[in-house]
């Protein structure tokens, strides 16, 4: 299980810079980001080394925020292992809201993040395949 950080942050100049300096000064590493925005607002979706510090650090700063857990697949750097992901997913009938990935980790394999109605289950089909789920101690 991985621990992701919400932010709701403001659609204006310096929002997100914000919510990074935030962390930076709570001494929390950023180890992946994943942003999407609307006319009025953006939700950035943080991997950190330290989700209960940086969740206390931005709380602190009156940002809205919101942790959930996510589930990190490592997938070998080869065409089609994603794909392959996805149909483990969808033969299990597991709806993926959303993706994204990262890959500093030195020496590892990227890390693909994402979020599911129904965790528990996802994680048992794609133990069940074989799929290498990280965990957050591994990051």
């Amino acid at each position: 299980m991985i621990r992701q950080i919400s932010v709701f942050v403001e659609n204006q100049p310096g929002s997100m810079m914000n919510v990074t300096s935030v962390l930076t000064e709570a001494h929390v590493n950023i180890r992946a980001i994943s942003t999407f925005d609307t006319p009025e607002f953006g939700i950035m979706r943080l991997i950190v080394d330290n989700p209960v510090r940086a969740k206390e650090a931005l709380t602190e700063k009156g940002f809205v925020t919101r942790v959930s857990e996510v589930i990190g697949a490592e997938l070998k750097d080869e065409k089609g292992n994603l794909n392959q992901m996805l149909a483990i997913l969808a033969d299990g009938k597991i709806n993926v809201n959303y993706i994204y990935s990262f890959v500093i980790r030195e020496g590892k394999a990227p890390v693909m993040v994402f979020s599911t109605d129904n965790y528990e289950k996802a994680e048992k089909v794609l133990r069940a395949a074989d799929v290498k789920l990280v965990e957050e101690e591994e990051l």
